[in-house]
C-alpha cells in the first residue's frame, strides 16, 4: 500500500457519496498509453491510504459507487422524508398515565355537558367530538350555519359558567 497520492489526477465530475461509503476512486493519465488508476481510504488509525488498483477492480468501484448515486437519487425522489426517527417514535409509543386531576375535570365537563339544552348539546357533540364541520351539522339538521355556530358558542358559555359555578 502506498501512503502517497499522485500528483496529476484526471478530473473526473464530483458525484456525491453515501456517508458510509469510506473510499474514493481516480484515476492518473487516462488519455495515455499507461494509465493508472487508485483507490484513497481512511485506515483504522485515521490515515489516509492511495493505492494503485486494476482497471478491472476499478471499474467494479465505478459501478457500485454509480448504483449508490442511483439508490440516493432515488431515496430523494421517491421516498418519504419525515423527521421521524426511533427516537420520535418511542416517545409517541409511551403510555402517559392520566392523572387523578385530569379524570375529575373530565367527570365535571361530561356533567356540565349534560346540563346544556338538547340542541346545544348535539351540535357541541358534533362539531367537537365527531369533527363535523358547520356545514355538514346545518345540513344534516336542517338549519342555517349561522344557526349552528351561534348555538355552538352559546353552549361554550354555558360551559364556562357551569364549570366556574361548580
Amino acid at each position: 500500500m502506498d501512503k502517497y497520492y499522485p500528483k496529476n489526477i484526471d478530473p473526473r465530475p464530483h458525484r456525491r457519496h453515501n456517508k458510509d461509503n469510506p473510499y474514493t476512486i481516480f484515476t492518473v493519465g487516462i488519455n495515455t498509453d499507461t494509465p493508472h488508476y487508485y483507490v484513497s481510504f481512511k485506515d483504522g488509525q485515521g490515515v489516509r491510504i492511495c493505492m494503485e488498483i486494476d482497471k478491472s477492480i476499478y471499474e467494479i468501484f465505478d459501478k457500485f459507487e454509480l448504483e449508490d448515486l442511483s439508490y440516493l437519487n432515488e431515496v430523494d425522489r421517491h421516498y418519504e422524508h419525515s423527521e421521524l426517527t426511533e427516537i420520535t417514535l418511542n416517545r409517541r409509543a409511551v403510555v402517559t398515565v392520566e392523572l387523578v386531576e385530569d379524570i375529575v375535570e373530565f367527570d365535571a365537563l361530561h356533567t356540565a355537558i349534560k346540563k346544556l339544552p338538547r340542541v346545544q348539546r348535539n351540535r357541541l357533540m358534533l362539531y367537537y367530538f365527531y369533527d363535523m364541520t358547520l356545514d355538514e351539522i346545518a345540513e344534516r339538521e336542517k338549519c342555517s350555519v349561522q344557526a349552528v355556530s351561534k348555538s355552538i358558542l352559546d353552549a361554550e358559555k354555558n360551559l364556562i359558567k357551569f364549570l366556574s359555578e361548580g
